[in-house]
């Protein structure tokens, strides 16, 4: 089996072991050793780093060969794994989700065990607690910045900088209202928006986003909350007695509106008998007027008539008519002729004056004349 032949300056290194010969330059043994364990090392060294569904990571570079160390300016994207050496890196995440934090004067309902309510005073002079929720959330892409400036972890960044900032402005936000305003609720909310963008204005910068705040109880000083109470007592009596006088009020116009409906069917009525009767009186009287001008045109035309034969009878024929008309009314009717003292009673005679006279002659005699008497026709009763 042929011999291999030893290299060039092997046998130096056999002897002391120490030395090796690469390209005609002596390097040590030991310096190749270390190189080489380091970098098998920071080869097959690496761990995974990752990231919750609703969190980012920031990766920090502690040394850096072949890059500048310190925070990397880069967010890295939720629900993902990344692969870092452990040594040369630090790796941080941070919640992007919107988080809670809720100021109350209960004790273990908030983010402190204890009372943690916001105290303050308004604007003219009165103590007021007032229990507050904040919601808020970090933006996703300054995360970097938050981790180099502000905190290294959520619990870091809210206390350090959410708690201390939110629980000193809307302080003076609150305290500009007047006590009356607390009990109204859209006064509330105006400050509570109000709160929400100066809270903002303060926090941006760093990362912080506040996406509401709430307001929910508000307490006074026990006088003043006493004196409240009695207030609001009688604000609710003096409020039941306007109720009342407004209910009176109103059945003193209902019952108005009924007695103007009645009295207007009254006076309805009235004006449609008013209008009825003098319809009926003014038919009546035309009635009237026209039975009137009858009977003065049948009296008129009477009268003319009349005049035309009294103005007839003024000549014979009328003297003539007379006497017929005497003698129709004297026919079949007993005449009696009594004799008088100057002689026989003349028949010719038509004065009916005259013979009324001796119609009643002849009625007076049988009681004035003594003796007997002749014989008396019978008298016969005239043909009604």
């Amino acid at each position: 089996m042929p011999q291999k032949t030893p290299l060039p300056g092997w046998e130096g290194m056999k002897g002391r072991g120490r030395m090796s010969m690469t390209a005609g330059r002596k390097v040590p043994v030991k310096f190749l050793s270390v190189a080489s364990a380091t970098i098998l090392f920071f080869l097959g060294g690496c761990m995974p780093y990752s990231t919750g569904p609703t969190e980012v990571g920031v990766r920090t570079i502690k040394f850096g060969f072949l890059r500048k160390s310190g925070v990397e300016p880069k967010a890295y994207e939720p629900g993902a794994t990344y692969w870092f050496i452990p040594v040369i890196n630090g790796w941080n995440t941070f919640e992007t989700r919107i988080q809670v934090m809720e100021m109350t004067m209960e004790p273990g309902r908030g983010a402190r065990p204890g009372r943690d309510d916001l105290l303050f005073k308004t604007i003219d002079g009165n103590d007021i607690s007032l229990d507050v929720i904040i919601s808020y959330r970090i933006d996703p892409q300054k995360a970097p910045h938050i981790l180099q400036f502000v905190a290294s972890s959520d619990q870091e960044l809210r206390e350090n900088l959410v708690r201390t900032v939110t629980r000193s402005a809307p302080r003076d936000v609150f305290g500009e209202l007047k006590t009356e305003e607390l009990y109204v609720s859209e006064e509330r909310a105006k400050k509570a928006a109000h709160a929400r963008d100066v809270l903002n204005q303060i926090l941006n910068p760093f990362g912080v986003i506040v996406e509401n705040v709430l307001t929910k109880d508000y307490r006074f000083n026990p006088p003043y909350q006493k004196a409240i109470e009695d207030r609001k007592v009688a604000d609710q009596m003096a409020e039941k007695a306007k109720s009342e006088a407004r209910a009176a009020e109103e059945e003193y116009r209902t019952k108005l509106q009924d007695a103007i409906g009645s009295v207007n069917q009254m006076v309805a009525r009235a004006d449609g008998a008013f209008l009825q009767t003098k319809i009926d009186a003014d038919a009546y009287y035309d009635q009237q007027d026209k039975i009137a001008k009858a009977i003065k045109a049948e009296a008129e035309a009477e009268a003319r008539g009349l005049a035309q034969m009294t103005h007839a009878l003024e000549g014979k024929g009328g003297e003539t008519l007379v006497k017929l008309k005497i003698a129709e009314a004297l026919q079949g009717k007993p005449i009696l002729i009594l004799p008088i003292s100057g002689g026989s009673l003349d028949v010719k005679t038509t004065d009916v004056n005259k013979l009324l006279e001796l119609y009643g002659i002849q009625r007076l005699a049988p009681q004035v004349m003594p003796g007997p008497q002749p014989a008396q026709p019978k008298e016969e009763k005239p043909a009604q």
